[in-house]
């Protein structure tokens, strides 16, 4: 007997113990999804035979009819679930049941809360698998022999969820996969038929692959089949309840909570497909995980081909789950087949104004709010990378604003424009790093005075959807702190007019000559001596900033120095006769500005101790 064929005992990976720990003791309350996961599990099973039998139909080892058994034994307290799909190697069996080849793991454990109502909703958002049989029972026993290779060569695999599991070559007539669940004793209640049938029944209906059990009762023989077997998004609308649609996504995105729309449509002309959509009720925690599958299926002709949603929906639309089952691609796809292939082009331009209707329809419900705070950030890419729909996407942005001192952002650039004042020829908005940052930039204070209403952006994002989104229904869009505003007409023009030959303004600009490129009057102060300021075209401080912290290389670049000219500090400094101490005060001015916008300083230290130095000369005398 080789090394290869003798039992073996091997530990889980850290991350599986820690998955096994959480499904055990967060999904207590929810145990009977296991049944869901492991059907689900055979059904892939069978959609990967089928895939790979296009091919090479040997795969099918001449039985072709697919099915998916569900059997239990009181006497043995246990329940099994069988498929004839692709079946597993020693190798996969042991990658496959013993180790977490996904990623975004790290994010998914850094995303746990302790809170077991919250964690569950992560944990099925993982998508707990196959590791759900540990939720009922105290020992599970896979068998599977892949399709293809010699009945010698069948792989055993077994648990008790403990850290360890043992695996076998063992010898097995069918490919495909068995899977044995020896129930604790908390657990018996599984292990009846009347339960299992209404639970296929409530999460399994839609699986398109029939699923039978043995017939119940004293003068019943054989099988019956207890499932639709008709894939759900090929049903008549009318048909499919609202709980079954709900069903349905829970078995497809391995989400607990319920979702927060879909749309459901038959395209027929040109080209024929069907798709069903899903706008989720709460973002998935690997949203950002670049890496990720996303969550639209792909069918051809009723066979699942590939989860990939980059060719059917754009990376900003990556949070909707759902279907796209064709005639009109063949079997044999590719994902670079798919990336230039005009059918694969009109169902992508078809599904993303399906997509935009049904987020469009919440924007007209309470439920936008709630949609905002979890898919906005991800919706404002889609100005950025869909140019063909910018300005549908536009109107379904909502942002912070001066009109309200909390940051929930629920203003539109249409509600923006209905108030404007009736002169106002843009919309203002100012970029930060941070709500308070924006509320109470030094830049808004003459817009507040003039009572013209400013967006307040305080997320990476909005730096390049600004830079995309130049106007809106006419109306330019322009950052509160760049340019001269002298559209404001500010209070303080007459003082403006003079800027050129202010001593005042000239003694500053000779004292930050390295570290501004100009220094004028401001029209946009009226509580601060100073803000900085970029030119129409140049790049904002804060891009800067987001730019440097990505490693990027920025040019070096100046900016204006804007000041109030009736501050109490710009008074007093005109007053200073020593040189030294005027450039200090100038330097104390020039760095107020950098903090009050959110930058930082180039040395810190040194400023503390021109403040100080100033503080204690003033205290003194």
């Amino acid at each position: 007997m080789t090394l290869e064929t003798q039992k073996e005992t091997r530990g889980f990976e850290s991350e599986v113990k820690q998955l096994l720990d959480l499904v055990i003791n967060s999904l207590y309350s929810n145990r009977e999804i296991f049944l869901r996961e492991l059907i689900s599990n055979a059904s892939d099973a069978i959609g990967k035979l089928r895939f790979a039998a296009l091919s090479d139909d040997s795969l099918y080892e001449s039985e072709s009819d697919m099915l998916i058994t569900l059997d239990y034994s009181n006497e043995h307290n246990t329940i099994t679930v069988c498929d004839n799909g692709i079946g597993l190697s020693r190798d996969e069996a042991v990658e496959n049941l013993g180790t977490i080849a996904r990623s975004g793991t790290k994010e998914f454990f850094g995303s746990l809360t302790g809170d077991q109502r919250k964690d569950s909703e992560l944990i099925g958002q993982f998508g707990v698998g196959f590791y759900a049989a540990f939720i009922v029972a105290d020992r599970v026993v896979v068998t599977s022999r892949k399709a293809g290779l010699a009945k010698t060569e069948g792989v055993r695999w077994e648990s008790i969820g403990d850290g360890e599991f043992s695996i076998e070559t063992v010898e097995r007539a069918k490919r495909g996969t068995e899977v044995i669940l020896h129930l604790k004793d908390d657990a018996k209640e599984f292990a009846n038929g009347f339960q299992l049938r209404e639970l296929c029944k409530r999460y399994s209906d839609h699986i398109s692959i029939p699923i039978q059990m043995p017939k119940e009762g004293e003068d019943e023989e054989g099988v019956e089949t207890i499932n639709a077997a008709t894939a759900l998004w090929l049903r008549n609308k009318s048909d499919i309840s609202d709980e079954e649609y709900q069903e349905f996504y829970k078995g497809l995105s391995y989400d607990f909570t319920e979702p927060m729309s879909w749309v459901h449509s038959h395209v027929e002309g040109k080209h024929e497909y069907t798709s069903l959509f899903y706008i989720p009720g709460a973002a998935p925690f690997d949203l950002w995980d670049n890496e990720r599958n996303r969550g639209i299926k792909l069918y051809v002709q009723r066979i699942f081909i590939m989860e990939e949603s980059e060719q059917i929906l754009p990376r900003y639309l990556r949070f909707v789950r759902g279907v796209i089952d064709t005639n009109d691609l063949p079997l044999n796809v590719s994902r670079e087949l798919l990336q230039r292939n005009k059918v694969i082009d009109a169902i992508r331009a078809g599904s993303i104004k399906k997509v935009l209707g049904a987020i469009e329809r919440i924007a007209k419900s309470d439920d936008y709010a709630k949609f905002w705070s979890e898919f906005g950030r991800v919706l404002k890419e889609g100005v950025i990378e869909d140019f063909d729909n910018r300005d549908r996407v536009a109107k379904l942005l909502r942002f912070s604003s001066t009109r309200d001192s909390l940051p929930d952002a629920d203003v539109s650039l249409e509600e923006y424009i209905s108030r404007k004042k009736e002169d106002q020829e843009n919309i203002y908005f100012i970029v930060a790093d941070g709500f308070g940052a924006a509320k109470n930039s030094p830049h808004l204070e003459a817009f507040r005075k003039a009572d013209i209403e400013v967006l307040l952006l305080h997320e990476p994002v909005d730096e390049w959807l600004v830079s995309h989104l130049t106007e809106f229904e006419g109306m330019a869009l322009k950052s509160a702190a760049h340019g001269d505003l002298q559209e404001l007409g500010s209070e303080q023009e007459e003082q403006t007019n003079d800027a050129e030959d202010d001593k005042l303004v000239e003694r500053i600009k000779n004292a930050l000559e390295n570290m501004v490129a100009d220094v004028r009057v401001s029209r946009r102060l009226t509580d601060s001596p100073a803000c900085l300021v970029s030119g129409d075209n140049q790049m904002s401080a804060n891009l800067e900033r987001i730019l440097k912290a990505t490693g990027q290389e920025v040019p070096d670049s100046k900016r204006t120095l804007e000041v109030n000219r009736e501050h109490p500090m710009l008074q007093c400094m005109d007053h200073f006769q020593d040189e030294d101490e005027f450039a200090t005060w100038a330097s104390l001015l020039f760095e107020q500005s950098v903090l009050a916008e959110g930058g930082r300083l180039e040395d810190p230290a040194g400023f503390v101790k021109r403040m100080n130095d100033a503080l204690l000369k003033m205290a003194s005398g």
